[in-house]
């Protein structure tokens, strides 16, 4: 999960291509650990493990 997150990053940061500042560039990579958090709260889940048994 955390490579994933991390390519993410790397993939939204690659978009903007020239931060005017670092406060810019932490404020998106702080929305995205929000965003992943509260996912992760939530329990998205694609495949439900109870079906399943």
């Amino acid at each position: 999960m955390r490579e994933r997150f991390n390519q993410e990053i790397k993939r939204r940061t690659r978009v903007v291509r020239i931060f005017p500042n670092e406060q810019a560039c932490l404020r998106l990579i702080s929305t995205l650990c929000i965003e992943q958090n509260e996912e992760w709260l939530t329990g998205k889940r694609y495949l439900k493990m109870n079906e399943l048994l």
